[in-house]
């Protein structure tokens, strides 16, 4: 019950982001299951490993894949699905305590929030550069169903 609402919240607030971002509104469904999809990953990894890198590393492999499976079957940047998927995973309160400890003369403090900040956007970044070769091996089979359809029709 409890990953429900973690998907239904995220859902909401992916399409929330989408909708400020001002992304296309045939993209906001495909961009919010994404964002949705990629959080709920990021939860159910972080109950069995608590630290930073594996839940945002396979988030970053789920909003990859799904977002670049979205961008074709919806004919959009693959951009306009990652930029709303992506701001629950951003390490924007980590990187604003280590700010704000930097500006109160806490090195010992900034240097683990800035160390963390770094981590998460390495994991993403890392889990990007995954997709990317993943996608890259089912693009093809992706562009044959695609095309079945377009016959079909």
């Amino acid at each position: 019950m409890h990953v429900l609402v973690e998907f239904i919240v995220s859902l909401a607030s992916t399409v929330g982001f989408g909708l400020i971002t001002n992304i296309p509104r045939r993209s906001l469904l495909p961009a919010g299951i994404t964002g949705s999809m990629a959080w709920t990953v990021y939860y159910l990894v972080l109950q069995v490993n608590h630290g930073l890198i594996l839940p945002n590393f396979f988030a970053a492999i789920v909003i990859g894949i799904l977002g670049n499976i979205s961008a074709v079957l919806f004919k959009v940047p693959v951009n306009i699905i990652y930029v709303p998927s992506l701001v629950s995973l951003v390490p924007g309160g980590i990187l604003y305590l280590g700010m704000r400890s930097f500006t109160l003369g806490q090195e010992s403090h900034t240097s683990e929030y800035l160390f963390n900040t770094l981590t998460i956007a390495i994991a993403l970044a890392v889990g990007f550069v995954v997709a990317e070769v993943i996608f890259y091996r089912i693009k093809p089979l992706l562009m044959k169903l695609v095309q079945a359809q377009k016959t079909s029709d």
